[in-house]
């Protein structure tokens, strides 16, 4: 998928690719060090997912645009994709087809979605309307919490996490109970259920 993108973007002659991440966490840092215009985004990636992606990145650097590419159109989705600052957001199975048009429409100060997405409805709730993102109790997680609530629901081990994140064991067993505490779920079998549901992560 990345390499088709890429080529894609070079047959225009308009866009050079500077640099592709394996995961959201390495987009996070290679965003921050490279300062690109644009971040094309997976919604579904290891270690960091594109939606905490896509948040982290327009936090650091609010003049980048984000593209978020994904299998799902639901308005859960859509709607924490848009929440996080992206100005696009497009179906993996006519990406190739409406990136040209997406790009085009966000160097203009606009935003597209795919047609197949309720564009109104998403855009109505985000105004005003019931939050259809991440609920409640997830918006009290700091962005390590996040982090780390992602990593459990993957399968990762403590010591792996601590190793990711470059933390002590100790201090990840703080966040999961911490985490825990703050969505009142007591098992890493319901952490991973609520990641599924609110779209950090797939299955």
């Amino acid at each position: 998928m990345r390499e088709g993108l890429r080529s894609l973007l070079e047959r225009t002659g308009e866009f050079e690719c500077i640099a592709e991440a394996d995961d959201g966490y390495q987009a996070v840092m290679l965003a921050t060090e490279l300062r690109p215009d644009v971040v094309i985004m997976d919604i579904a990636m290891p270690n960091l997912n594109g939606i905490e992606a896509t948040r982290q990145i327009k936090t650091e650097l609010p003049e980048v645009e984000v593209v978020v590419l994904s299998m799902h159109a639901t308005r859960n989705y859509v709607l924490q994709v848009l929440q996080a600052g992206a100005s696009a957001y497009l179906l993996k199975d006519s990406a190739f087809e409406e990136l040209s048009t997406a790009l085009l429409a966000i160097s203009r100060g606009g935003m597209y979605l795919s047609p197949a997405i309720t564009k109104t409805a998403a855009l109505a709730n985000l105004k005003g309307g019931p939050s259809g993102g991440i609920s409640g109790q997830a918006e009290h997680l700091t962005k390590r919490e996040l982090q780390v609530l992602q990593l459990i629901a993957e399968g990762k081990s403590t010591k792996d996490i601590a190793a990711r994140l470059e933390l002590s064991v100790k201090t990840v067993e703080t966040h999961r109970k911490q985490i825990m505490d703050k969505l009142e779920i007591r098992s890493i079998a319901g952490l991973t259920k609520y990641c599924i549901r609110e779209g950090l992560t797939t299955l």
